[in-house]
């Protein structure tokens, strides 16, 4: 069994970005994968506060030990967040940066919202992403969510063949 988890890019109370991630997570689970929801907002990880870079391993904070066990425990991730000002959260980036070695190789695939899609929240995010030298999946998904939408369902169920496809990636993992 595939043990994928799907971070929650925001930290935001009433966060779009988790109610869009437990729709996803209920449409992917199949019987070769397990998705986990990670809540960046419950994680509550310090601003870069190691006394070395991530690349050296040398991890000194329980925090940063804490985080890496977590991001250990998984074959694969897929990241749900928002475009902020082309843009993706600050809080994204500081839990991508906050490690190295532990990201590097693992299959990922993005899930970034906006009112018109976030594809420069997309294109920012695919460079950190090729830095830290995880294995991007084909399939990816950019969902274009009206400020005012009231029903998550509906958008998400507009794309549920991309989803089937991204449970294929996962089902299909070494």
């Amino acid at each position: 069994m595939k043990k994928i988890g799907i971070i929650i890019g925001s930290n935001r109370s009433n966060s779009t970005t988790l109610k869009i991630a437990t729709l996803i997570q209920s449409q992917i689970n199949s019987d070769s994968v397990n998705t986990k929801l990670i809540n960046l907002a419950e994680i509550n990880l310090p601003w870069l506060d190691e006394p070395e870079i991530p690349a050296k391993n040398n991890y000194q904070l329980e925090s940063t030990k804490t985080w890496q066990s977590t991001v250990n425990q998984y074959d694969g991730f897929i990241i749900v967040y928002p475009q902020y000002n082309w843009g993706y959260p600050a809080v994204l980036k500081n839990a991508l940066d906050t490690l190295y070695t532990e990201w590097q190789g693992k299959p990922e695939s993005t899930i970034v919202f906006g009112s018109h899609g976030g594809f420069q929240a997309e294109l920012a995010m695919s460079l950190v992403l090729q830095g830290l030298h995880m294995h991007k999946l084909p399939v990816n998904l950019s969902l274009t969510v009206p400020l005012d939408a009231k029903n998550l369902t509906d958008i998400i169920a507009s794309h549920q063949s991309d989803i089937d496809q991204l449970t294929q990636c996962f089902e299909q993992l070494d």
